[in-house]
């Protein structure tokens, strides 16, 4: 699945005067661990710069604004560890 993860990121600039803004984090997730527990966590990666980021998104965290389903795709496992070694494109489900 991909997914867009919107956070609240508090910056302070060169007064000190602090500014909250929202930042996008888009990518596939990788696994999903917790149910919907409070601690409840979401690994989620892309790549950047040709380079592979990846996050951990505690579900329940005040900051995470909203999260957006882009796309889905079929798969067989629950753990998506693989794909950060894998080349080829997923099937694509329709939503």
């Amino acid at each position: 699945m991909t997914i867009r993860v919107h956070q609240k990121i508090k910056d302070v600039n060169a007064k000190g005067e602090e500014k909250e803004r929202i930042q996008i984090f888009e990518g596939m997730v990788l696994k999903h661990k917790g149910g919907s527990g409070a601690t409840a966590t979401v690994t989620v990666r892309k790549i950047s710069s040709g380079v592979g980021v990846e996050k951990i998104f505690p579900l329940h965290l005040p900051a995470i604004t909203k999260v957006e389903k882009i796309k889905q795709a079929s798969v067989r496992r629950s753990k998506l560890y693989y794909l950060r070694t894998f080349k080829k494109k997923l099937k694509e489900k329709t939503l």
